[in-house]
């Protein structure tokens, strides 16, 4: 029979891991859109409105990367606070994946 507390270091890991990569689309969106928008600026597009609606999605975009932002944290104090609290399972291999989650994660949150 399976340990629930293995189920839920897998579920938090994996809470983590999709917030984290949902922080960095959003940040790779962004950067794209932006060269874009100078793209349209350089070549001269005349039509402001399409320039005013790229740079809308854009503040849109960059709008998403702080709340990415702080559900990556609060998914982090999460599973960290789950593996203090279940230390003896350290040798599992769930346990060891959640730990490199961890790492993975606090390389994330430095990306602005």
């Amino acid at each position: 029979m399976s340990d629930p507390r293995i189920k839920q270091i897998t579920v938090k890991t994996g809470v983590l891991r999709r917030v984290g990569k949902e922080k960095l689309s959003y940040r790779t969106e962004a950067d794209q859109q932006k060269v874009t928008l100078q793209k349209m600026k350089d070549d001269g597009i005349k039509d402001e409105y399409d320039i005013r609606k790229m740079n809308e999605v854009l503040q849109e975009t960059l709008m998403m990367i702080p709340d990415c932002h702080r559900r990556l944290v609060a998914a982090h104090a999460d599973l960290k606070n789950v593996l203090a609290s279940e230390a003896d399972l350290a040798e599992d291999e769930k346990y060891i994946a959640a730990l490199a989650q961890i790492t993975e994660a606090e390389e994330q949150m430095k990306i602005e």
